[in-house]
């Protein structure tokens, strides 16, 4: 095996376990439970989970993606998610190599994923991801300003003047949207991501994030949201579960942290390639 198959393999794993407990962080953070204690256990008997139905990835296929003790399914959240960070951090490793640069895009880009599917199950965003988020974004940027590789991330200076960017920012437009729709635009976990987000791409980077962010979110709910919403309504009109007329259907709203997040890996990776092409013409 080559060393760079090697290192891949090992991301791979690492990247599994990772997985496995950004599920447990997705499930608890949101209820404000402790991610620490008690341990993995399933969610409609309670069975404390062995060893062996814990193993990431293998465990769901073994068990046949029900619980050992009531045989309740296994929600398919679980691989995929243990699968999506495997890839992830193998992705990352292929391209920058065994480097503090992968830790840094793989550990934030993970933390943005959790901040994501939270967003999307439960509106909200917790602190939990955000505040390690932009403490160790604000620590890794020390590191970089100690060793002078910053990678693709901002420097010190920058990290500090992007997470009050991107928070300030976030609150303008909150701000807004209060003022032209009446009820509360952005709260406060979408300002923290922001925070975050802005330490590590900087304050003209943050900015670019929320554009960005804007342009998935339309071409997201003209593709997909809208385009499925109507379906299921024509689906349950035919059905008689919903009374006919314009109002009687509304798609559903999708938070902005959902797009907030793959717009900031985005940026990390190729904002400055979006300035120089926008600069240019």
């Amino acid at each position: 095996m080559s060393a760079s198959a090697y290192f891949e393999t090992v991301a791979f794993v690492f990247g599994a376990v990772i997985g496995s407990f950004l599920n447990v962080c997705v499930g608890r953070w949101p209820a404000g439970l402790s991610v620490v204690r008690p341990r993995s256990r399933c969610p409609h008997c309670g069975h404390q989970l062995a060893w062996f139905e814990n193993v990431p990835l293998l465990s769901w296929v073994a068990l046949r993606a029900r619980c050992r003790c009531c045989d309740e399914p296994i929600s398919v959240q679980y691989p995929l998610v243990e699968l999506a960070v495997a890839i992830l951090w193998t992705v990352v490793v292929a391209h920058f190599g065994p480097t503090v640069t992968a830790v840094r895009v793989g550990a934030v880009a993970t933390a943005l994923l959790g901040v994501a599917l939270t967003d999307a199950k439960h509106y909200l965003i917790p602190d939990g991801f955000t505040l390690f988020g932009l403490a160790f974004t604000l620590a890794m940027a020390v590191y970089g300003l100690a060793s002078g590789d910053n990678g693709p991330f901002a420097g010190l200076y920058d990290a500090v003047i992007g997470a009050c960017t991107g928070a300030g920012m976030i609150a303008i437009v909150g701000w807004l949207g209060e003022l032209a729709f009446h009820k509360e635009a952005m709260g406060m976990g979408d300002m923290t991501l922001m925070a975050f987000v802005g330490a590590a791409v900087g304050p003209a980077r943050s900015i670019l994030t929320v554009f960005v962010g804007a342009a998935i979110g339309a071409a997201a709910f003209l593709l997909v949201v809208y385009p499925v919403a109507w379906v299921l309504r024509d689906r349950r009109q035919e059905q008689g579960e919903l009374a006919l007329g314009p109002t009687a259907f509304e798609p559903p709203l999708v938070p902005f942290g959902v797009f907030l997040a793959p717009a900031a890996i985005v940026t990390l990776l190729w904002g400055d390639a979006l300035f120089a092409r926008i600069m240019g013409g």
